[in-house]
């Protein structure tokens, strides 16, 4: 019976203390929800409250920015959605985006002139001349170049060609702006690619290229701007190909740097390591013409006969295949690969051959004032006999090469002369 007693109140104490149990959980469960804290924000949101974007459109309008203040909003719609980091703004003023007229989307302006991350004058001009920084225009870039100021003994800072003017304008840890002297042209899609295409390309606007000889720049400028252009040439012929063309204008450089433009025949290291270009090593100069800057276009548009002057002191070249017959040569030989690199000041064309030297006093005399040369230049060389005497003989084979699937006229007897 005691026994039975004990088993009763053990049991019963077992069941108060369950009992109890559960109801403290209830009771604990019921605080906690009453008491549960709210969600935390998530990165979207972190990132919202300290997007640069958001102090833009103010810093913007204070600083007199206000084209660009304006085109603030778009940006949200745009590279923003992948980056809330630091900015670099390279703003121009109001005055310079107001001259690109009705043919600049001034939104579109603003996102090529915003780079990601921080860049300070300091650290801009640390970086190597010719440094590529894409935009929040996916897959667009800007070059950064330099030129050093001998007065201030400090480096200029370009961006896209175009001169920082005011530094540093402003710079709180998350937002850079600099102030440019006028704005960046539109990018190309290939911008970011240095072998296709180079940030100084000049404006459709301006006048044809043909006639750049004629326009005079000040003495204070134009070394300093052709400096540049060289700079950039010499880097960009190294890294594509043409790295005996990049060598001869550092030896040149102090010739080539007095020049207001210039047109530049070369040919790729490939074709002079060969041996068909052996020559052109020996006569660079005279396959660079002066103050004159011919794109393509400018060379089809050249009548046979034209006269080229040349560096080499009494040497030029002839047109003697007008672009109207669909392949144009100069001193017989075929052009290759027309602008293979371009900027403000300098062109170059790379060559099947190089050029050959041609006498041309007899030329003159009874060809080409008598009219007698025709659009492909054959009639005035057969008429003339010795016009392309050298020391070496004839020039054989040269037209097989210089066409590279292109058909040869009448083969007059040109050679290369020994210099």
């Amino acid at each position: 019976m005691e026994s039975r007693l004990q088993l009763i109140t053990i049991f019963i104490i077992l069941a108060s203390f369950c009992i109890s149990r559960t109801s403290a959980a209830a009771a604990i469960e019921t605080v906690t929800s009453d008491f549960s804290p709210s969600p935390l924000p998530s990165q979207d949101q972190v990132q919202e409250t300290f997007n640069p974007t958001t102090l833009l459109e103010p810093i913007l309008t204070n600083l007199g920015f206000l084209e660009l203040a304006v085109a603030v909003p778009s940006l949200s719609d745009s590279a923003f959605t992948t980056w809330n980091g630091p900015l670099t703004v390279f703003a121009p003023s109001d005055a310079s985006i107001r001259s690109c007229g009705d043919s600049c989307s001034v939104p579109r302006l603003l996102r090529e002139h915003i780079v990601p991350g921080i860049f300070s004058i300091d650290y801009l001009r640390k970086l190597v001349f010719g440094t590529k920084l894409e935009t929040l225009s996916s897959g667009r870039c800007i070059t950064v170049t330099s030129a050093f100021n001998n007065a201030t003994n400090s480096k200029i800072i370009f961006i896209g060609g175009v001169e920082i003017t005011h530094p540093d304008l402003f710079y709180n840890g998350l937002v850079v702006i600099h102030r440019l002297e006028g704005f960046i042209s539109p990018l190309s899609p290939v911008s970011c690619n240095v072998e296709r295409i180079t940030s100084f390309s000049s404006p459709p606007s301006q006048p044809s290229v043909g006639d750049r000889p004629t326009k005079t720049i000040s003495s204070a400028t134009s070394p300093a701007i052709m400096r540049l252009m060289l700079r950039d040439a010499i880097l960009r012929s190294h890294n594509n190909g043409f790295s005996i063309l990049s060598l001869a204008m550092k030896v040149k450089y102090e010739e080539l740097v007095n020049l207001q433009n210039m047109t530049i025949f070369t040919l790729d290291d490939v074709s002079i390591f060969t041996g068909s270009g052996y020559s052109y090593v020996h006569n660079v100069r005279f396959h660079i013409v002066p103050n004159r800057m011919l794109m393509h276009a400018d060379l089809l548009k050249l009548p046979a006969g034209t006269i080229l002057d040349t560096l080499e002191r009494g040497q030029k070249l002839t047109v003697t295949t007008s672009g109207t017959s669909g392949q144009m040569r100069i001193n017989y030989v075929r052009i290759k690969n027309p602008d293979v690199m371009y900027n403000l000041k300098i062109v170059v064309h790379s060559l099947f051959l190089p050029f050959p030297h041609l006498n041309l006093a007899p030329a003159t005399e009874s060809g080409i004032n008598s009219g007698l040369i025709t659009s492909d230049a054959t009639a005035a060389v057969n008429h003339v006999n010795g016009i392309f005497q050298t020391n070496n003989g004839a020039m054989a084979g040269s037209c097989a090469v210089s066409e590279e699937g292109g058909g040869c006229p009448a083969s007059p007897a040109a050679s290369l002369a020994g210099k």
